[in-house]
């Protein structure tokens, strides 16, 4: 992505989810943003408000223990998706709706910075975070919270009975054998479809990802509009399509593995094809103009602390963006490592971010 909660895993495995899916299938668009608040009572603690986008959950515990360490309660501001949550930060820029914003990801992040939309803040612990996943400017506008790969995944049942070997590479994807057996998001409409779509810019070259894409359509790449229709209704996977290849995310395996029929499998029913990733991270980071800016880097702090990054993975189903923090026994045994995903550098989005989704319209969609 993207490219790519628990409440949200319900809604997006049907009773699991797949990291960051929620960051981005275009919907909640023009929905009314709710918000909920943690803690006793409201006039006992100072409110430090977090806006972000409709997949974030986190232990109700883990809020707790911010509320009785920092005196702050939280107040959360839902705002959609994360192209919808970081739009309405855009034009309410310098008088915000919320202290802090979370689930800003690599590809609208230099939108977000250039708006203005944040203030500085470099946040305790970010010593902990490896040097890769820290902003351009190394910490100071944003903070890393956490990471997620979009990558193909493959349903295993279907490729042992065919007898056929799964996808390893993007360029797997385009041979004859896998014809009639992908199925992706839009990128204008679905994070983990621009993901992807960045991931072949990336592989490929401003001079070679429309000629891969081309191959994808001659053969018979299915394109939809957000991740749970690709999911639940095309990949075959998940027991209700016919396509055995899905853009999602290196976590679908653990994400199977918890909320399936069999508490102990083998193996998790769905892989991932490492050479296809492309690497999300999300951010957090102070709002200019915040109302609480106290709290807010309070809330920072605590969000890179160890408590709410051993959370994430269970709640979110990504990866904590700290090193020095263990993954649950699920995402060891289970989970894809991806040593080398595709990467751009955020300026680099940000300059061709709409210009590829037009072209890659006009190539694919035709």
């Amino acid at each position: 992505m993207n490219r790519t909660a628990v409440t949200t895993i319900a809604a997006c495995l049907g009773v699991a989810l797949l990291a960051g899916c929620g960051s981005g299938d275009g919907e909640g668009e023009g929905e009314e943003s709710s918000a909920e608040v943690n803690g006793e009572s409201p006039d006992t603690v100072a409110p430090v408000t977090l806006l972000t986008h409709d997949s974030f959950d986190i232990s109700e515990e883990v809020l707790e223990r911010f509320t009785e360490e920092t005196g702050h309660r939280v107040v959360i501001v839902r705002g959609g998706d994360a192209g919808v949550m970081v739009n309405q930060a855009v034009l309410t820029a310098g008088n915000p709706q919320a202290d802090v914003l979370f689930g800003v990801d690599n590809t609208l992040l230099s939108r977000a910075v250039d708006e203005g939309v944040f203030e500085e803040y470099e946040a305790a612990g970010l010593d902990a975070v490896p040097d890769d996943l820290l902003p351009p400017d190394g910490g100071r506008s944003v903070t890393p919270i956490d990471t997620g790969d979009i990558c193909v995944n493959w349903d295993r049942a279907w490729f042992a009975e065919e007898g056929i070997e799964p996808p390893e590479t993007l360029e797997d994807l385009a041979d004859p054998a896998m014809a009639d057996l992908l199925v992706v998001q839009n990128p204008a409409t679905s994070s983990p479809g621009l993901g992807f779509l960045l991931g072949t810019v990336a592989a490929f070259g401003e001079d070679g990802w429309k000629d891969y894409w081309q191959s994808l359509v001659d053969n018979g790449v299915e394109v939809v509009n957000g991740w749970e229709q690709a999911y639940y209704d095309h990949f075959s996977g998940s027991g209700g399509g016919d396509r055995p290849l899905v853009v999602s995310y290196a976590t679908s395996p653990p994400a199977e593995v918890l909320f399936g029929s069999d508490p102990d499998p083998e193996e998790a029913p769905t892989g991932v094809s490492t050479g296809t990733c492309f690497r999300q991270v999300e951010f957090a980071g102070l709002l200019a103009g915040a109302e609480n800016p106290e709290g807010g880097r309070a809330l920072i702090d605590f969000m890179l602390s160890e408590p709410f990054q051993e959370d994430l993975p269970l709640t979110m189903f990504v990866n904590p963006a700290r090193a020095d923090v263990d993954l649950p026994e699920v995402f060891t045994e289970h989970g894809a490592v991806i040593e080398d995903p595709y990467t751009l550098a955020p300026e680099v989005i940000a300059e061709n971010r709409a210009s590829l989704v037009d072209d890659w319209t006009a190539l694919v969609l035709r």
